[in-house]
């Protein structure tokens, strides 16, 4: 992330740091107990694609609304800190040729290009199952109630009903181009999924009822609307050293998007749209949701 501008960049980078402080030592060399070992060049690869800067958003999220619900920080920074790990793992397969196939990830070489595919595979696999690991170790402290409710949700929203079925119908939109509900539905399972997890885990750590936990929820899922369509439209308006990777992929690669299929005025408009209906579900919580309003106008507004 460059130098922040405002208040809100200056509290998103500060927690980006406890993040990246706080990988730093899980993803140390030394075996943990009931691990045998842990083999360099496999951590290496690991470092290299999870401690390789970033806005750290999603542990942003569960911060906020673990705060926004009197939840404990330290638990709420590990769990951040296990979602991060499992982004990391999905940013590193879709590099793959097999998946979206890019060689520059954030500025730099993406890991099958600075190590190998292999290697990348397999730091993809262990960043994915450490997730788990992270949440289910006791140095995460949670009653077991709250502990299995975030391994169910995270799982569900990472895989074949979350993310990783978002991806596979992602790569199919490659060969027949879906229609509005069709993008709407991959890419609220491919990238929003992750970000309504990232909402709803601070309302499972705090133990707050059904009720708080399906409004955040619903904070989760418009912002994730959100996120994606300023992404493409980034995709469509910038270029590689403004993103990080390549630009003008999906068009490229002939894929819909709602920019494409209804145009970039209407995607401006629906950004505003998203972010004043983000608002009104904080609404009911007041000042004390302010950070995440603010989260929603920044998602929308990103300039990479």
């Amino acid at each position: 992330m460059t130098r922040p501008d405002t208040p809100f960049e200056t509290s998103l980078l500060a927690l980006a740091e406890q993040v990246e402080a706080t990988l730093s030592e899980l993803l140390d060399a030394r075996p943990r107990d009931g691990e045998i070992a842990r083999p360099g060049r496999l951590i290496e690869a690991m470092h290299y694609g999870a401690l390789n800067g970033g806005k750290r958003l999603r542990p942003f999220l569960v911060m906020e609304s673990a705060r926004l619900f009197g939840g404990d920080e330290k638990t709420a920074l590990r769990v951040g800190c296990a979602l991060e790990c499992l982004h990391s793992y999905s940013l590193v397969h879709d590099d793959l040729p097999a998946m979206d196939d890019d060689d520059l990830r954030r500025g730099k070489p993406t890991v099958h290009i600075a190590y190998d595919y292999a290697t990348a595979i397999l730091a993809g696999d262990s960043l994915l199952t450490y997730a788990f690991d992270i949440i289910a170790a006791p140095e995460t402290d949670l009653p077991d109630s709250a502990r299995i409710a975030l391994v169910l949700e995270l799982a569900r929203a990472a895989g074949i009903g979350g993310m990783a079925g978002g991806q596979a119908l992602d790569l199919a939109a490659e060969k027949a181009p879906p229609d509005e509900a069709g993008i709407i539905l991959l890419q609220s399972m491919k990238t929003g999924a992750l970000l309504r997890f990232a909402c709803e885990a601070g309302a499972i750590i705090a133990g707050r009822p059904v009720e708080d936990r399906a409004r955040i929820r619903s904070f989760g899922e418009v912002i994730g609307r959100a996120f994606q369509l300023a992404d493409d439209l980034l995709d469509l308006t910038s270029d590689a050293i403004t993103l990080g990777k390549a630009a003008g992929k999906d068009a490229a690669k002939g894929k819909g998007t709602l920019v494409a299929l209804k145009g970039r005025d209407w995607a401006e408009v629906e950004l505003t749209r998203l972010v004043d209906e983000a608002h009104e579900i904080l609404a009911p919580y007041g000042r004390a949701a302010e950070p995440l309003a603010k989260a929603a106008r920044f998602i929308a507004q990103r300039k990479n």
